[in-house]
C-alpha cells in the first residue's frame, strides 16, 4: 500500500476537495481522453449522481464542473481567470479547452442534475459527454470523486479492484497496509513511522525535493490560515455566516498578559486556528486537502498550536508532522474512507483528527506504538458523525467541527504520551469500525442535506 505525502495533502481550491476540486479533476481527465480521439466533438455534456448531485450547488460543483471541462485544475487555479471562464460561458454557452474548442455546453441544458440513484461506484459519481452537431454521444466516460480530491475512472476503479485482488507487491520497501504492519516493520528496521514513510518517498522522489514539497506544502496551509486569521465580513451562500476567526484571534491577543487566565483558553486559540483555515475554504480560497477541503483546518491547526505554543517546538520538523500523519492518512483511505459522501464525517473530521494527533505525539517525541494510540483515540472518538451540511455549503456545521477536530487531536496525543502505547482497541479495529459505521449510515446523513441539522434549522 503506498500513497504518497502529496497525494494525501493535494492544494487546491474551495470549498469541497470531493465536490469541487473532484469535478475539475475528472473534466481535465476528460479533454486528455478527447484529445487522445480521432473524432472532433461539438458538445460537451455532464451528469451529476448521487451526494454531487444533492449538495453540488452549495458546494460549487456546477462552477468546477464547468472550470474543469474548460481546462481549469485546481493545482493552478487562478481566480480571477476562471470567474472570466465562467462569464463568457454564461454569455456564448461555449468552452475553449486548450487543442478542442470551441465546444457548446449550456449550463441550463448540459449540466444535469440527477437526484435519482447514485452511481453504483460511489456516492459522487458523474457521467461525461462528448457531442456531435446533432447531439449524439461521441465518447462517454464515468468519473468518482472518492474524496480528497482523488478521482478515478469506472475503468481505473475496476483495476484497482483487480490489483487489489491479485495482492500486487508493494513497490517501497515498507509498504504496510494495516497499523499493525506498520508496528511490526517499525519495531523490526528500528526506524520511526516518518522515516519508513521519508524512505518510501525516496523511492519516487529525491530528498531535496521531498523537503521542498514538504515545505511548500506547509506554507500553503499556514498562508490560508494567516489569511483567515486575517479576514472577516460575510461568507457566500446565502447562510450569512459571520467569520469569526479574526475577531476571536485579535480579543485571544488583546488578553495576552491578563493575571487568571483560565488554563482552558488554549482551546480557544486552537479552535480558531481551524475555523480560520476552513472560513477561508468556505470563501473558496486556496487551501491544502488534509485529508479533505471539508476538515483542512485540522492538522495545520494542530500544528501552528505546536510551533507558537509548546516549548521546544521546531519548524524544522514539520515535514516529520506531515510525513507521519501522511502514513495515517494512507492507512485510513485505504481500509476505509475520507469521503463524507461515502461515511460521513468520521471520515473527513475523524480522519483530520487521527493524522494530526499522529503528527503531534510525533513531533513531541512519541513512540511509534504511542503514535498508532493517538490516532486510534482521535478517530474513535469521532465514530458516527454524520455529515449534514446546511443548504449543502461547507459552513456549518463544518467550520465549527474543525475546530474541535483539532482539540480533540491535541488531547488525543496529550493522552498517549502519558501511557506507553498499550492500549486496548488497535487504530485497525477503529478503521474498519469506521467504514462499517459509514456502510451502515443511512444517505440522508452522508453529504445529501437530507437529514440532521440540514433539515432541523432553518436554510435562509
Amino acid at each position: 500500500m503506498f500513497l504518497s505525502v502529496f497525494d494525501i495533502f493535494k492544494i487546491g481550491v474551495g470549498p469541497s476537495s470531493s465536490h469541487t476540486m473532484g469535478p475539475m479533476v475528472a473534466g481535465g481527465m476528460f479533454l486528455a481522453l478527447l484529445r487522445g480521439s480521432h473524432f472532433k466533438a461539438h458538445g460537451l455534456r455532464a451528469r451529476l449522481y448521487g451526494s454531487l448531485a444533492f449538495t453540488g450547488k452549495g458546494h460549487a460543483t456546477d462552477r468546477a464542473t464547468i472550470l474543469g471541462l474548460a481546462g481549469v485544475l485546481p493545482e493552478s487555479y487562478d481566480h480571477e481567470a476562471a470567474e472570466a471562464v465562467l462569464a463568457q460561458n454564461a454569455k456564448d454557452h461555449l468552452l475553449n479547452p486548450e487543442g478542442l474548442g470551441p465546444l457548446a455546453f449550456n449550463p441550463e441544458t448540459d449540466l444535469v442534475f440527477d437526484y435519482g440513484p447514485a452511481l453504483e461506484g460511489h456516492a459522487n459519481g458523474m457521467v461525461l459527454e462528448a457531442l456531435d452537431k446533432q447531439g449524439d454521444v461521441l465518447a462517454q466516460e464515468t468519473y468518482y470523486s472518492i474524496g480528497g480530491g482523488f478521482v478515478r475512472s469506472a475503468r481505473e476503479m475496476a483495476a484497482a479492484d483487480d490489483a487489489a485482488a491479485k495482492e500486487a507487491p508493494s513497490p517501497v520497501p515498507f509498504g504496510f497496509r494495516s497499523s499493525d504492519e506498520m508496528l511490526s516493520m517499525a519495531h523490526a528496521s528500528g526506524l520511526g513511522i516518518a522515516q519508513m514513510k521519508l524512505q518510501n518517498e525516496a523511492r519516487f522522489r529525491s530528498r531535496p525535493e521531498i523537503e521542498a514539497g514538504l515545505s511548500r506544502i506547509w506554507e500553503v496551509m499556514n498562508g490560508c490560515l494567516s489569511r483567515g486569521l486575517e479576514t472577516d465580513g460575510i461568507l457566500p451562500g446565502g447562510l450569512k455566516v459571520k467569520r469569526r476567526a479574526k475577531a476571536i484571534h485579535d480579543a485571544l491577543h488583546s488578553e495576552r498578559g491578563q493575571n487568571l487566565q483560565a488554563p482552558h483558553i488554549v482551546n480557544d486559540w486552537i479552535s480558531t486556528y481551524a475555523m480560520a483555515v476552513n472560513e477561508e475554504n468556505a470563501a473558496g480560497g486556496q487551501v491544502v486537502t488534509a485529508p479533505t477541503n471539508g476538515a483542512a483546518g485540522v492538522l495545520p491547526a494542530v500544528i501552528r498550536y505546536w510551533l507558537d505554543h509548546v516549548p521546544g517546538a521546531s519548524r524544522a520538523r514539520v515535514g516529520e508532522f506531515l510525513l507521519t500523519a501522511a502514513a495515517i492518512g494512507g492507512l485510513i483511505k485505504t481500509n476505509a474512507s475520507i469521503s463524507g459522501a461515502e461515511c460521513g464525517c468520521q471520515a473527513e473530521v475523524g480522519s483530520a483528527a487521527a493524522m494530526a494527533a499522529a503528527g503531534l505525539c510525533a513531533v513531541m517525541g512519541g513512540t511509534p506504538e504511542q503514535i498508532e494510540n493517538a490516532a486510534e483515540i482521535a478517530l474513535e472518538h469521532h465514530l458516527g458523525m454524520t455529515c449534514d451540511p446546511v443548504r449543502g455549503l461547507v459552513q456549518v456545521p463544518c467550520i465549527e467541527r474543525n475546530g474541535l477536530g483539532a482539540i480533540k487531536a491535541v488531547s488525543a496525543a496529550s493522552l498517549s504520551l502519558r501511557g506507553d502505547g498499550t492500549h486496548f482497541v488497535p487504530l485497525d479495529a477503529a478503521i474498519e469500525t469506521m467504514r462499517q459505521t459509514g456502510r451502515d449510515m443511512h444517505e440522508h446523513y452522508k453529504e445529501t442535506s437530507l437529514g440532521g441539522l440540514a433539515v432541523n434549522v432553518p436554510n435562509c
